[in-house]
């Protein structure tokens, strides 16, 4: 082949070569622009959609907020309705037992003894002048040597303790596995059986502790204003009942209840502090301390001190006087210091100025403020409520170490 030839041949590939490139730069623009077309339309749908769901989400919102505050707010009303039926209930079932016009048995009372002296009494005192019940209509049933407590409700009283022995009551008590006395149990039937015998007659009707649960339980359970209990509780004064021999006590003295509970636990730490509040009271009066030594029921474990110029009130009592007892001699005494529950609300509406101690007031809030705003309206002892830790900050959180016992109020 010629050099002409050869030459005429590279130069024919040399320019097939730049036909190709080009034509493959061409095919690659090409699909670069059907690529960027493609991406173009979809990112212009995109923008079209997001634009109807962001105005669609305006709209839904705007539709949205009446909606939830009427659901809301249909809620709420379902919420109070069903407080008021709750509470209509209750009214109902006492109109339709006191409309009956037989003998009312109130109890029996078997809880604790700091509820049956801050609502218990208090709502049957609400209950009698509710529905314009004489005192003779009223038989009112408990434990302890409790008749004094009942002065104004009811014209007669009958002792559980005399009818069943205190630690069968205990035991059964406890076979009902609660504390609280909302509904009424083997053991209240029994007892019903009991007060038949002894009033002579079957023929009474019930107002059971039960009714006045499922009312302040919606106080307790923050679904009510204080002003709630107002309107279902009727506070009085009382005047102790002479159960022992009042040459049995000091000419003054200070009476002092110290029992273990949720709100003032039984640890060393608590039981020095105790120990050091007796010790002084007694350097000023001597010192009536009501520890009981029972265990029954709703009792709890009493703190024991002992020295000079303090006096156990055990001896003096039994299990069928207990309460009695004690009911006395906080009303003979100067003053009244004691844990945060039980006796202690009673006391003020005895005469006496009151001392109520605590480490832990959990439980306690909402009992506080009705016993501090009754007493106020009663104009009744002063009532003063102590968090043994403020008594000693340093040691404030050594307080609440330590094992625990069951909280009863």
């Amino acid at each position: 082949m010629t050099g002409w030839q050869t030459a005429a041949r590279n130069l024919a590939r040399k320019r097939l070569r730049q036909v190709a490139g080009r034509l493959r730069w061409g095919v690659k623009v090409g699909q670069e622009g059907i690529t960027d077309a493609r991406h173009a339309v979809r990112r212009a749908g995109e923008g079209v959609r997001d634009d109807v769901v962001n105005l669609a989400k305006r709209w839904f919102r705007r539709v949205r907020r009446p909606v939830r505050t009427a659901l809301r707010r249909k809620r709420q009303l379902e919420e109070q309705w069903s407080f008021f039926r709750a509470t209509w209930d209750v009214e109902g079932e006492l109109e339709t037992i006191v409309g009956r016009g037989r003998l009312l048995v109130a109890g029996p009372w078997i809880s604790e003894v700091g509820f049956e002296t801050l609502y218990w009494v208090p709502f049957l005192h609400w209950v009698k002048a509710a529905f314009r019940l004489p005192e003779d209509r009223l038989v009112a049933v408990s434990r302890g040597g409790v008749a004094s407590w009942y002065q104004g409700v009811a014209s007669r009283y009958v002792e559980i303790w005399d009818h069943v022995e205190p630690a069968e009551f205990a035991r059964r008590n406890a076979e009902r596995g609660m504390t609280k006395h909302v509904e009424p149990s083997p053991l209240d039937a029994d007892i019903l059986v009991a007060v038949a015998r002894h009033l002579g007659t079957r023929e009474f009707d019930v107002i059971h502790p039960g009714l006045m649960y499922r009312l302040f339980t919606l106080y307790w359970s923050g679904h009510r204003a204080m002003g709630f209990v107002d309107a279902h509780t009727r506070f009085t004064t009382h005047a102790a009942t002479p159960m022992i021999d009042p040459a049995l006590l000091p000419r003054e003295y200070v009476a002092v209840k110290f029992y273990g509970a949720q709100s003032l636990p039984d640890t060393p730490q608590i039981r020095g502090v105790l120990r050091s509040i007796v010790s002084s009271l007694a350097e000023r009066l001597p010192v009536v301390l009501l520890d009981t030594g029972l265990l029954l029921a709703d009792d709890h474990a009493d703190y024991r001190f002992g020295g000079a110029d303090v006096i156990s009130a055990r001896p003096w009592m039994t299990p069928q006087t207990n309460l009695g007892v004690q009911t006395q001699v906080a009303a003979g005494a100067r003053a009244f210091v004691g844990t945060c529950g039980s006796i202690t609300w009673l006391a003020p509406r005895l005469g006496v100025d009151t001392a109520a101690m605590f480490v832990d007031p959990q439980w306690l809030h909402a009992h506080i403020a009705v016993a501090m705003r009754a007493y106020h309206k009663l104009d009744a002892g002063r009532f003063a409520v102590t968090d043994l830790r403020a008594l000693d900050p340093a040691n404030a959180g050594s307080l609440l170490t330590g094992g625990r016992v069951d909280a009863r109020l």
